[in-house]
């Protein structure tokens, strides 16, 4: 079973007449997502790819029952999509746009406060479910099987790679989440880890990091805590950075020593966690676990 989406949803485009929503719009609809309008101020009442265009979200959801949203707008004009899209009510909110200001991103999670909405991003690569849906940019090409593994990532092509991998081991992909690596998101890796242990049909889950912040941390400690666990196997990226560079993405650096890749695999470790080295390594623990 998938988590947060399904073969039900309906999607709505914010920003689907720009280059990069065009694009990943035709990508999502050949997955077999259900695409049932886009937005985009100031182009209501046209038609794009054969879907309508509408000027604001919640003319978007009156006219097409539109329960999911995901965001193409650029960054200097994202902040007021994503607030339009919680507002509304919009039951998912998936942001792909980077470069987002974290004092955007602040007034972003206090207006989440009490609000329906699960909000994913941004700077992220959204969600997929084989075989039901994919809200954002992931590679079509790579998340053709369904099957009982979910992976949480901070890392774009991490999650690629390991979904890619856990294939090549024989296994499918429940759903696949990238949350995004800046240093203040919407749902985070704890959060998302309750779907998953709720989800019936997800055996185990695959968790990729990074250095920077605390996300990793939080959610091991939280899975020591529990009885009722599922195998979760952990990587971290950025084991070479240095101290005080950013790497990557705005949340990846480490200030603290307690946010090195080593220190957080540790932590992980003790909580239980199968660790992996390298991205190349998780379908062969996938594998050795379940096997």
């Amino acid at each position: 079973m998938s988590i947060l989406i399904d073969k039900n949803i309906k999607v709505l485009v914010q920003g689907l007449t720009g280059k990069e929503g065009l694009f990943h719009t035709e990508q999502m609809i050949n997955f077999g997502t259900t695409i049932v309008g886009g937005i985009t101020p100031g182009k209501g009442g046209k038609k794009c790819l054969g879907i309508p265009i509408f000027n604001t979200i919640e003319e978007a959801m009156n006219s097409t029952g539109g329960n999911v949203s995901v965001i193409f707008v650029p960054y200097a004009f994202a902040t007021d999509a994503i607030l339009e899209s919680i507002y509304a009510n919009i039951q998912i909110i998936v942001c792909i746009t980077e470069g987002i200001p974290v004092s955007d991103m602040i007034r972003v999670k206090h207006f989440l406060k009490n609000k329906k909405s699960h909000f994913i991003g941004p700077n992220c690569p959204g969600i997929i479910s084989p075989e039901e849906s994919k809200v954002g940019i992931m590679p079509n090409s790579v998340f053709k099987k369904k099957g009982n593994i979910g992976i949480i990532s901070r890392s774009g092509t991490l999650t690629y790679e390991a979904a890619d991998q856990i294939v090549k081991w024989g296994y499918g992909i429940s759903t696949a989440i990238g949350i995004g690596g800046d240093s203040i998101i919407g749902m985070n890796i704890k959060e998302i880890m309750k779907l998953f242990l709720d989800d019936s049909e997800t055996e185990c889950i695959v968790m990729i990091g990074e250095i920077g912040g605390q996300l990793e941390i939080d959610a091991a400690e939280w899975i020591k805590k529990l009885k009722n666990k599922k195998p979760v196997v952990g990587f971290i990226a950025g084991k070479t950075a240095p101290k005080g560079r950013t790497m990557g993405h705005a949340g990846a650096i480490i200030e603290k020593k307690i946010e090195t890749a080593q220190e957080k695999m540790k932590i992980m470790e003790k909580s239980g966690i199968h660790i992996v080295k390298s991205p190349a390594d998780i379908g062969k623990s996938v594998y050795e676990i379940l096997h």
